[in-house]
């Protein structure tokens, strides 16, 4: 039955292919960011306005997690790589292994695309800062494991002031959605939205094929 599984899926998608996604997903990743790195001017004089203000290339650099989160020492940053690198193998091979069973094709792209983006990032925190500048202070590096990401997308979709009426923060300013990301954030986050809103389809194509055991 495993077997007519593995062929079942390759009916619809192959193995590479899947594997395809996550590797597009960093070539385009780190093109973006290399060229975001070599053509843009850091902060926001080099800020590009995409769609009016609701859509900006502004590039920065993020010594920690995704969307702009960070750990708060050098140890810390140091593990974060190491775990990305550990994630990555063990995402490797669940691909594989859910590949083996009846999983549905749209799963494993998920899955693909936060492999894709994992690695993405693990690149930059092993080797930005030591193959190229990656340091807000010019001129400077940081050591093997502790690059830092380069981040790119903006979207400030609502800015304003809180009415002055509301107790507490009247008249303070807010900004809808700040953090500043990249492609490889985008496809985690897309990856994981994507397997919650299907998952009931997921759960159902696994189901259906169980039964025919």
């Amino acid at each position: 039955m495993e077997l007519e599984v593995v062929k079942e899926n390759k009916k619809k998608i192959s193995l590479s292919a899947i594997y395809g996604v996550a590797i597009l997903v960093i070539i385009i990743d780190q093109i973006s960011k290399i060229l975001v790195h070599n053509f843009m001017e850091m902060g926001t004089l080099g800020e590009i306005h995409v769609i009016g203000d609701w859509f900006r290339l502004h590039y920065l650099l993020n010594p920690g997690m995704a969307f702009g989160m960070q750990f708060g020492n050098e140890y810390g940053k140091l593990l974060l790589t190491v775990f990305r690198i550990i994630a990555s193998g063990g995402i490797v091979y669940a691909i594989y292994s859910l590949y083996q069973k009846p999983t549905h094709p749209g799963f494993l792209i998920c899955i693909a695309m936060i492999l894709g983006g994992a690695i993405g990032n693990a690149i930059d925190s092993i080797f930005y800062g030591v193959l190229i500048e990656g340091n807000a202070i010019p001129g400077s590096s940081t050591p093997w494991f502790h690059g830092q990401v380069i981040d790119m997308l903006y979207f400030p979709m609502i800015e304003g002031n809180f009415p002055a009426w509301i107790p507490m923060i009247g008249g303070d300013h807010f900004l809808f959605f700040s953090p500043v990301f990249n492609i490889a954030d985008s496809a985690i986050f897309l990856g994981v939205t994507f397997i919650l809103i299907f998952q009931n389809k997921f759960t159902e194509f696994e189901k259906s094929h169980e039964s025919q055991d």
